[in-house]
């Protein structure tokens, strides 16, 4: 089971990869992805992306500022205005 994850900003395509789980800092909290999730857009705030490649994995963390999640049929599509780092 995996979830196909993208990170993009204004300047390019950052990541696009099959994850286990994401977990997204948006504007009303933190939320987590996995494959299946049900449909949603949120803009998300300055923080950390939290990439879990696998099940009990440690996860990594992409710092972001500004932008929106999408979650479709296609997986998580995060749209950044930046990443640092």
């Amino acid at each position: 089971m995996s979830l196909h994850f993208e990170l993009v900003t204004p300047a390019r395509l950052v990541r696009s990869e099959d994850v286990y789980m994401v977990v997204v800092p948006g504007a009303e909290g933190e939320f987590g992805v996995l494959e299946g999730h049900a449909p949603v857009m949120s803009i998300i705030k300055d923080g950390a992306l939290k990439v879990y490649r696998s099940a009990g994995a440690a996860p990594e963390e992409i710092m972001v500022e500004g932008g929106f999640a999408e979650v479709g049929d296609k997986g998580l599509t995060v749209l950044a205005e930046r990443v640092v780092g």
